[in-house]
């Protein structure tokens, strides 16, 4: 190697290296950030290159077979996480930048929950000396890295190793969390902006709904999953139902403001737009801190758990089930219906339930439920009372009539209007009403399906 490269490995295993290392296994709070397959991977790499073979090794051919696949570690999670780069750091600076803004720790987690204000001054103290241990990590950029593997490689392998610079593209988003990782890469002192962190995790919250807007629950991984890709309904799509949407957009607005809300209860025919109504809500409020969790039928043994989780975060949530009956045999209506009143634990102040259902009364009820005291039943009517008013503890019924013909039309023209159909508008008219005899009878789903006909074959398709 050169006597300049010599010069660089001598830095960077020295003073550089040596401190980074040191000041990492110190990290208390924020250790969580470097918890993860890159930074373990990571740390790895870095006791290698700051131990130089023992001498009684001779070559540093075996020593530096170790140290390839160290960097070759890192360098395939790099590439495979395909974190955003931001601005001028590399793939590896860009990882640690947005796991200090998205590591779920205890100050971090304090400061969601209240501000910087909320931090205990010792924990507010110790994340300073935390970010300050991690921003020497970030100082190790790849062209140093690389510089001092390839030394101990040897100049006939050091070629091999290409930088992971270049590895992730660059970051295209413009919201509040790409803002603060980008005034954070521009810090002097990572110490000092333990403050502006606390306020922004205050202001736009932590974690998973920092990152997106919506999330479903599953039981088998026992947590939430996020949706990158929400379904994109808006609500200036939705057209033709205004007047029965007019409630719960009222309801959501003194949600997201902090007053009191109900619980919501959307019934109606299928394909009336209820579901999309709810899914659209997320677009219209996201950006003031609604998010949208979807919770399964067959999950709502969790409800209790998913009501924990969502408490201690800073967001307000809808939580959304979607098409919800239950069969006479079914009993999970009881623990929904408990919830609903109200349990020894109240319902979380961020959380409203939004249900959409084609049954009125949620339960399936016979005729025969009517006469039970001919199968024994002893007092009928309080097992027929107790399936019935499970409705009743949503504080707000929202109905989704039918569309008669000429709501449908209106639907249907709307639609073409809006996707840029030439037609006229009498043909559209004619055409909208037998695709509806044709097919799923009157409803905005079968006049969305007649607009997505429309458009294929506009686009040529036979």
């Amino acid at each position: 190697m050169t006597g300049s490269t010599d010069l660089s490995l001598e830095s960077l295993r020295g003073k550089q290296l040596r401190t980074a290392r040191r000041r990492a296994t110190a990290i208390t709070l924020l250790g969580g950030v470097l918890a993860d397959p890159v930074g373990e991977a990571m740390g790895v790499l870095l006791d290698y290159l700051d131990h130089r073979p023992a001498p009684d090794v001779g070559a540093s051919a075996p020593r530096g077979s170790v140290v390839a696949r160290a960097y070759a570690r890192v360098f395939a999670l790099l590439a495979a996480e395909g974190a955003p780069a931001v601005e001028a750091a590399d793939a590896w600076q860009s990882h640690l930048l947005w796991r200090v803004v998205d590591d779920q720790n205890p100050f971090s987690l304090a400061a969601a929950a209240g501000g910087a204000a909320a931090v205990a001054p010792s924990v507010l103290d110790q994340a300073r000396r935390d970010l300050r241990g991690l921003q020497w990590l970030y100082s190790l950029d790849a062209d140093a890295i690389r510089e001092a593997a390839g030394a101990l490689i040897g100049e006939e392998l050091s070629d091999a190793l290409a930088s992971w610079r270049a590895v992730s593209a660059p970051c295209s988003d413009h919201g509040p969390r790409t803002a603060i990782v980008r005034r954070l890469s521009l810090a002097l002192d990572w110490g000092a902006m333990a403050e502006d962190l606390a306020a922004h995790w205050w202001a736009h919250g932590l974690g998973l709904f920092a990152r997106i807007q919506a999330a479903r629950w599953s039981a088998r991984e026992g947590g939430l999953e996020g949706i990158t890709h929400p379904d994109p309904i808006r609500l200036e799509e939705l057209i033709a139902y205004d007047s029965e949407r007019e409630p719960l957009l009222r309801n959501t607005e003194r949600f997201v403001t902090g007053l009191p809300a109900h619980h919501v209860l959307l019934y109606g025919e299928r394909g009336t737009g209820k579901s999309s109504t709810v899914k659209a809500l997320v677009h219209a409020y996201g950006d003031r801190g609604l998010r949208l969790v979807e919770l399964p039928r067959d999950d709502l043994d969790d409800l209790s758990r998913v009501l924990a989780t969502l408490r201690e975060l800073p967001q307000r949530f809808v939580l959304f089930v979607d098409d919800l009956s239950f069969e006479e045999h079914e009993v999970q209506y009881k623990a929904l219906k408990a919830a609903l009143e109200g349990t020894v634990e109240a319902w979380p102040a961020n959380v409203v339930l939004y249900v959409t259902t084609n049954r009125r009364h949620l339960i399936k009820e016979r005729f025969s439920d009517r006469d039970q005291e001919q199968n024994g039943e002893v007092r009928p009517r309080d097992t027929m009372e107790e399936k019935l008013s499970l409705a009743d503890r949503f504080g707000l019924l929202v109905t989704f009539p039918a569309p008669d013909q000429e709501r449908y039309v209106r639907v249907a023209l709307g639609l073409a209007q809006a996707h840029g159909i030439g037609l006229p508008s009498g043909e559209l008219r004619r055409r909208a009403i037998q695709w509806a005899l044709w097919h799923n009878g009157r409803s905005c789903r079968t006049a969305r399906q007649f607009v997505d006909e429309l458009i294929a074959e506009q686009r040529g398709t036979p």
